[in-house]
């Protein structure tokens, strides 16, 4: 299979919707797309200016500060004590990485990708464009002996479900069973809601309650992109097993897989400035208590969405009947067919639209739910 062999791009389906959300009075309010708005941290910002004389090549590997940056991150921020440079990898963004890491591993026909039930597109695209066979399951129970990657993500995209310990023991334990490489996808692991996340960490799957220390065939994936508003920057790194690392390290270093040497400066700042986190964490609270009872005034029932970007919901018809009735609104949602076979009538609403948006979007579908 080639790149050529893909299905159409989703998203272009929903531009009729979006056309007419556009002709509102009011103009559109756009939650469906998971892409920041706020402003780049100014901490950020002055690190990649004072960067930007990068005449070499940057090191695919980066640089030994970032490398430091990072480990310290994730014992400071995620729990997870005593990695070394060698555990650790930036990649140009995490969707590269995820659409990659099947072609990256050798993986290929025969094979099979697990991912979630509910899942982002692109690791049914990577495990396709391999050759792989894509499995949607969230039961460690149900992967076959064929598998050779398991993907995770929590808190989940689109549907914001969070991953406890016991969990991740689950999931880690019968990877290592198959003999599969388990990677988690942790890129909103700052933006934890509801039940015990409203005070505890999302826990990470290289968190020692799982790992009892021992990280073998486990990554973990971060991006910078949701927490500090990097995601024009591409910036994000991977972490775990320094074998499988040392692996995608000299697979990258082929394919020219390099992030650029200011961006690697701006992410060092970006991971050791804890501030900056917790004041966009504070916005999209703000944002998620404004939208949150307003969609489900309009009819719709909220599923999970215990932590992450979105609110995932329904209103027990198909996804393109809801985002027909909202684009009368002249607000845009995800339909939930782009998220797997299993969602059809769930939507998506996005937090990343400005305070203004969000408190107009609450506004038409209060009076909507009034009417």
């Amino acid at each position: 299979m080639s790149v050529h062999d893909l299905a159409d791009y989703p998203w272009d389906a929903v531009a009729p919707y979006a056309e007419r959300a556009r002709r509102h009075p009011g103009g559109i309010v756009d939650l469906s797309v998971g892409s920041p708005v706020d402003p780049t941290p100014a901490v950020v910002a002055d690190a990649i200016a004072r960067a930007t004389d990068a005449h070499a090549y940057p090191q695919t590997v980066g640089t030994p500060a970032l490398r430091e940056a990072i480990v310290r991150w994730y014992a400071r921020r995620r729990g997870v004590p005593g990695l070394t440079p060698a555990h650790v990898l930036p990649t140009v963004g995490s969707k590269e990485l995820v659409a990659l890491l099947p072609l990256l591993l050798g993986l290929g026909a025969g094979d099979t990708v697990v991912h979630p039930r509910a899942a982002y597109p692109s690791y049914e695209v990577g495990a396709r464009l391999v050759g792989a066979t894509p499995l949607a399951s969230d039961e460690p129970a149900e992967w076959p002996e064929t598998t050779r990657l398991v993907w995770l993500n929590t808190p989940g995209n689109p549907d914001g479900r969070v991953l406890d310990v016991p969990a991740l023991q689950a999931a880690v334990a019968r990877a290592r069973e198959l003999g599969a490489v388990i990677a988690s996808d942790e890129c909103y692991a700052e933006l934890g809601w509801d039940g015990p996340w409203a005070d505890a960490a999302v826990p990470s799957a290289l968190d020692p309650r799982v790992t009892d220390g021992d990280v073998t065939g486990i990554l973990s994936v971060y991006s910078l992109s949701k927490q500090s508003n990097l995601a024009g920057y591409r910036a994000a790194f991977l972490a775990g097993d320094p074998r499988v690392v040392a692996s995608l390290l000299t697979a990258r270093k082929h394919l020219g897989l390099m992030v650029p040497g200011p961006v690697q400066a701006a992410m060092i700042a970006a991971l050791e400035d804890d501030a900056h986190v917790e004041q966009q964490r504070l916005t999209y609270r703000r944002r998620r208590d404004t939208l949150k009872p307003a969609v489900e005034a309009t009819g719709f029932r909220i599923d999970r969405s215990e932590g992450g970007l979105y609110l995932w919901a329904t209103a027990g018809e198909d996804a393109w009947r809801s985002l027909d009735r909202l684009a009368d609104l002249g607000i845009l949602a995800g339909p939930g067919h782009f998220y797997g076979a299993h969602y059809p009538q769930h939507v998506r609403f996005s937090l990343t639209a400005t305070d203004e948006r969000i408190a107009e979007a609450a506004r038409r579908l209060s009076a909507s739910g009034d009417s």
